[in-house]
């Protein structure tokens, strides 16, 4: 059943400490969907079939005005679904977005038109002071937590790393916060998963997840005297 689930971006369960959660919940919608479209779709050939024009027949369509047990039906069903769905998602949403877990590391991501800035806090772990570093892409260590301060200076952008299932959008006047913890070293695409202008399409960034020993030579090389 896994299997079938293998295009998601790296694979079932990402590569991120609540990736699998997520993916669990989109299996459970993913295949509660998948029955209801067959489901719908047998009916429908039946039906065709069962109700197809035949010659020599003299039935005629008549007016009803409705049936309220098939009503009722058809709206308790539904409503019993998306409180499944509720009761599925509902740790996962408040494991991920209702708290934030002490952070490892911190960095303050900027999004305009159309890149992304990221500030990382000196050796004082105070942002806006004179140690601050920028970078044209995010470096974070390999299973740490990673707070987001996430800001933007013009429109709505959304910051998305599909590797993470981490989404959240970047909105003007307000600053956001957001966690992750990577799983995986590797090299993840950030797009911006919201239409922010003409060149909405090329403001693509990078998260890179490195090894302890490989963020401590980054973090010196970037901290090093100019």
């Amino acid at each position: 059943m896994l299997n079938m689930l293998h295009w998601l971006p790296d694979g079932y369960g990402g590569v991120s400490s609540y990736a699998g959660d997520i993916d669990a919940v989109f299996r459970f919608i993913y295949w509660l969907t998948f029955a209801i479209f067959w489901l719908v779709t047998i009916l429908m050939v039946v039906f065709l079939y069962r109700y197809h024009y035949r010659e020599g027949d003299t039935r005629r369509a008549t007016y009803t005005h409705g049936n309220t047990a098939l009503e009722l039906l058809w709206t308790i069903i539904p409503a019993i679904v998306f409180v499944g769905i509720w009761f599925v998602s509902k740790t996962t949403w408040a494991d991920i977005k209702g708290q934030s877990p002490p952070p490892d590391v911190e960095v303050r991501i900027t999004a305009k038109q159309f890149g992304w800035t990221f500030a990382y806090p000196g050796p004082d772990s105070l942002f806006d002071t004179a140690d601050d570093k920028t970078d044209k892409e995010l470096h974070v260590p390999l299973n740490k937590i990673v707070r987001v301060h996430l800001r933007s200076d013009d429109v709505i952008h959304s910051f998305f790393v599909p590797s993470f299932r981490l989404k959240q959008d970047a909105v003007p006047g307000r600053e956001i916060q957001v966690w992750f913890k990577a799983t995986k070293p590797g090299r993840y695409e950030l797009p911006c998963a919201e239409l922010c202008g003409p060149g909405h399409s090329g403001m693509v960034g990078w998260v890179n997840v490195h090894s302890e020993t490989d963020y401590q030579t980054w973090i010196q090389k970037l901290w090093q005297p100019s």
